[in-house]
């Protein structure tokens, strides 16, 4: 029986990504993608998230909600430097518009999660890919749903490396650490799949040439325009060695469980300003059972290409 999952995401290239996998495999049936503000503001990631399904035209069409167009506090980030100024990275969706391949929910993302939590108690599993406001004010709403929930899937964090948007910090964590603090620490049955893991996932200009090269069809052709792969270079535009599968790994766990190996680690996150703002840290918890998190420090990178590829087809 297939998964049922909700995915909460800030809809850059590598959600999309994410998306692509998730819709393409029989494994999940994903009920829902409820969007946040962080790789580009709330205006661009409701759109995205359209754009995205349009692509997709998943027959069971799935609802969508906006969600929180700002952190809990403070003014946030975006990441327009990586994911372009339209978070596609440029990509063009050809029949964008044409027919509505979703149910829009008239009602903020977290009540989404929320309701769905509750309907369906134990079934549903969410992969936030984003900063994790939307999960926040969802516990903060109603607490029991989220504990309903059969595991939150996260794909955030800098454990035991260093970050990308400082030298301490992960950007989806610290876009909004105060929520992340809080979902951390919340006791929800969480699995995170950090840099730690995802830095081992890349398309590079190898793979790009000779495994995805060999098909042709609009989801390769995405894939090529959103990661900003030239063929005839042979490169990524702008000199990048690589292109990480961030949140593609964090469905692909959901998928294959087996794919990261994970320990049981108590975190918490910096949400003083300084140097290290915003950074998730190893703790000897207090409270033990409040922070405990299963982290991904363990990935089967060769499998889990072959899984993302292989679902690249039509």
């Amino acid at each position: 029986m297939a998964k049922k999952v909700i995915i909460d995401c800030d809809a850059g290239v590598d959600d999309a990504l994410a998306l692509i996998l998730a819709f393409h495999s029989p494994e999940l049936e994903v009920r829902a993608v409820t969007g946040v503000n962080g790789n580009v503001p709330l205006r661009l990631v409701y759109p995205n998230i359209k754009k995205v399904l349009s692509l997709l035209r998943p027959p069971c069409k799935p609802w969508i909600a906006r969600g929180a167009d700002r952190p809990l506090t403070g003014q946030g980030a975006n990441a327009h430097d990586v994911h372009g100024g339209n978070g596609l990275g440029g990509a063009v969706i050809r029949d964008y518009g044409k027919m509505e391949w979703w149910r829009s929910f008239r009602r903020p993302a977290h009540e989404l999660i929320c309701e769905m939590g509750a309907a369906d108690p134990g079934a549903i599993t969410l992969i936030a890919v984003g900063p994790l406001t939307n999960l926040a004010l969802a516990l903060e709403h109603d607490p029991e749903a989220m504990k309903a929930l059969r595991e939150v899937v996260i794909m955030g964090g800098a454990v035991r490396t260093r970050g990308n948007i400082t030298p301490h910090a992960e950007f989806n964590i610290y876009v909004d650490p105060l929520a992340a603090s809080r979902v951390f620490s919340s006791g929800l049955p969480i699995r995170l799949v950090p840099l730690d893991v995802t830095r081992q996932m890349a398309l590079t200009p190898a793979i790009m040439k000779n495994r995805i090269g060999e098909m042709e069809n609009e989801f390769v052709r995405f894939v090529y325009e959103s990661t900003g792969y030239d063929r005839a270079a042979e490169r990524f535009l702008g000199g990048k060695e690589a292109f990480y599968l961030h949140d593609p790994l964090a469905v692909g766990t959901v998928i294959l469980p087996h794919l990261m190996g994970v320990e049981g680690t108590d975190l918490r996150v910096v949400i003083e300003p300084g140097e290290r703002f915003g950074k998730t840290e190893e703790v000897k918890n207090e409270n033990p059972g409040r922070g405990r998190v299963n982290v991904g420090f363990k990935v089967n990178a060769d499998e889990f290409l072959n899984l993302f590829i292989s679902r690249l087809k039509e």
